[in-house]
C-alpha cells in the first residue's frame, strides 16, 4: 500500500479519497464471510452502492479474523428491506437495517450525512453536544467523516475490489496509532461519549497508542459517560472486556479516570484496598477471563461482573455479619440486593447475567460449609462450578483460605470412600461461630411491686 503522509489533523471537510486498488492491498475475498459477500453483490445489482466498512476492513488489513461484517450503503434502510427478505429495521437514534441469515446478522447502515447543525430537518438532533438522533443521509465522503476514528473509515468497494480512504486511516493502521477524525477531538467525545470507551477498547485490543490530542480529553470528560443509557454501557463492557484483553482495558480505564463511573462502589473499595488483594483479586479475576478466551473456552458476563462487583459486596456482607450478628446467608442476600441496586442505574446488568451473579456470590459462604450432606448438595448446584472457580480465584489473591479451596478440589476428584473421610475431617475444621443480633436491653427492675 502506498505510504501517505499522516501528520496534520483531519479536517471535517471532504477530502480527495486515496483509492487502492486491488493488487496493492491484501483484502481478499477468500477472507469475507459468504452472507456479507451476497448482501455487498446484491446491493449492487439492485443500483446500490455497496462497500465492507469499519472494523471488518480493519481486522483483514491486519491479518485478523473479523468478528463481524459491516455494509455501507446508499440505499436508505427501506430500500435496504426490498432488496432483502430476510431483513429487519432496528434502532431509533441510528436507522440501521439487519440482514438475517441463520445466526449471522450483516449490519447495513446507510451513508450518514456531513452537517452537524443541532437540527436538520428533524433528522439529527444533538443536546448539549452529544447526538441523540441522527437519521441525516449523506455521501460515501460525508460518510467516512463522521465515523470515529481514522482506522474505522476504511472502505472496501465490491464494485472493483478497490480499499478507499478518507481519513488517512491506512498510514494510521501501519503507524499503530489511534485517532479520532476531525481536528476537534473534544468535540467528538462530547457528541458520543462512548467513543472515550471506544478508545480504551481498540487500544487495548490492537496495541496502539492513543494519539495525544486525543488522549488528553480523556482525562477531563469522562462525567460524561453519566449521560449514557446503562444498557448501552453494559453492551460495551461486555465488548471492552471480554476482547482477551480485559485486564489491559482496566488498568486503561483506571488509568483514565473512566472506571470510577462504570463502577464507583468498586473504585471505592480499590481505594481502601487492605494488603492489595482487592485490586489483586479483579487483576487475578480479569487475567483469567483473558486466558479463557485466548483459548477459545467460554466466558460468562455473569462471572466477569461477579468478578468487577464482588469487593463493595464482600465489605459489606463482612459488615451486617461483623457488626449485626446477621446470618451468613441473609447477610450475603442483602449485601448483593443493596450493590445491585446502587449498580443498576449505571451498568444496566440483564436479569440472565444478573440472576446467575448472585448465585455465585451466595455460594460462596455455603462452600465453607465442608460437613454432613451440605458438600453433595452443593456439588448439583448449577453453579457449582463457577462458584467454585471463584473461590479458587479468592484463595489465589489471599482473600479466601488456601486450605479450603484446597479441600473442595480435592473433593471432587475424590472416590466415595475418600469422600465420607474427608467429610469426618471437615465437620472438625473450626467455623467461625455465628454472632447473636444485639437486643435491646431490657428496662431495668425500679423494685416496684
Amino acid at each position: 500500500m502506498p505510504d501517505q503522509d499522516n501528520t496534520n489533523p483531519i479536517p471535517t471537510t471532504a477530502l480527495a479519497p486515496l483509492i487502492v486498488p486491488r493488487p496493492d492491498h491484501q483484502v481478499s475475498r477468500a477472507n469475507i464471510s459468504e452472507n456479507a459477500l451476497k448482501v455487498l453483490y446484491r446491493l449492487k445489482q439492485a443500483g446500490f452502492q455497496a462497500h465492507l466498512v469499519g472494523g471488518g476492513v480493519r481486522d483483514l488489513l491486519l491479518g485478523h479474523e473479523p468478528k463481524d461484517f459491516d455494509v455501507a450503503t446508499d440505499a436508505r434502510p427501506e430500500q435496504v428491506r426490498e432488496v432483502f427478505r430476510n431483513c429487519r429495521l432496528i434502532g431509533r437514534r441510528f436507522r440501521l437495517a439487519h440482514v438475517h441469515f441463520g445466526r449471522e446478522i450483516v449490519e447495513v447502515a446507510t451513508f450518514r450525512g456531513g452537517a452537524l447543525e443541532d437540527d436538520v430537518d428533524g433528522d439529527r438532533c444533538l443536546e448539549n453536544g452529544r447526538i441523540v438522533r441522527d437519521n441525516a443521509y449523506g455521501t460515501i465522503e460525508e460518510d467516512a467523516l463522521r465515523r470515529d476514528f481514522t482506522i474505522n473509515a476504511l472502505y472496501y468497494n465490491i464494485a472493483d475490489f478497490s480499499l478507499i480512504d478518507y481519513a488517512g486511516g491506512l498510514a494510521d493502521l501501519r503507524a499503530g496509532n489511534l485517532r479520532l477524525i476531525g481536528d476537534d477531538p473534544e468535540r467528538r467525545y462530547r457528541e458520543d461519549p462512548v467513543r472515550m470507551l471506544r478508545a480504551v477498547r481498540f487500544a487495548c485490543k490492537l496495541g496502539f497508542r492513543v494519539d495525544p490530542a486525543c488522549e488528553r480529553p480523556l482525562f477531563e470528560l469522562a462525567g460524561l459517560l453519566r449521560d449514557i443509557p446503562a444498557a448501552r454501557l453494559f453492551d460495551e463492557l461486555i465488548k471492552l472486556f471480554l476482547a482477551g484483553t480485559g485486564l489491559s482495558a482496566f488498568e486503561k480505564l483506571r488509568y483514565y479516570g473512566l472506571f470510577e463511573y462504570l463502577f464507583p462502589a468498586t473504585e471505592a473499595a480499590l481505594a481502601r484496598e487492605e494488603q492489595a488483594f482487592p485490586l489483586t483479586f479483579v487483576a487475578r479475576g480479569l487475567e483469567n477471563t483473558d486466558r479463557r478466551i485466548q483459548e477459545g473456552k467460554p466466558v460468562t458476563p455473569a462471572f466477569l461482573f461477579a468478578i468487577l462487583l464482588w469487593e463493595p459486596v464482600r465489605r459489606r456482607f463482612q459488615a451486617l455479619v461483623d457488626e449485626e450478628g446477621m446470618g451468613a446467608t441473609e447477610a450475603m442476600y442483602l449485601a448483593s440486593g443493596e450493590v445491585c441496586a446502587t449498580q443498576q442505574p449505571l451498568v444496566s446488568i440483564p436479569k440472565r447475567f444478573g440472576l446467575p451473579m448472585r448465585e455465585i456470590w451466595s455460594l460462596q459462604p455455603r462452600l465453607e460449609q465442608c460437613d454432613g450432606k451440605r458438600p453433595y448438595r452443593l456439588l448439583s448446584h448449577p453453579r457449582f462450578r463457577a462458584a467454585y472457580d471463584f473461590l479458587l480465584l479468592r484463595a489465589e489473591a489471599g482473600e479466601a483460605d488456601p486450605q479450603l479451596a484446597a479441600w473442595w478440589t480435592r473433593f471432587q476428584q475424590a472416590d466415595g470412600e475418600e469422600r465420607a473421610q474427608m467429610l469426618e475431617g471437615g465437620a472438625k475444621r473450626r467455623r467461625p461461630r455465628r454472632r447473636r443480633r444485639k437486643r435491646p436491653a431490657a428496662a431495668p427492675d425500679d423494685g416496684g411491686g
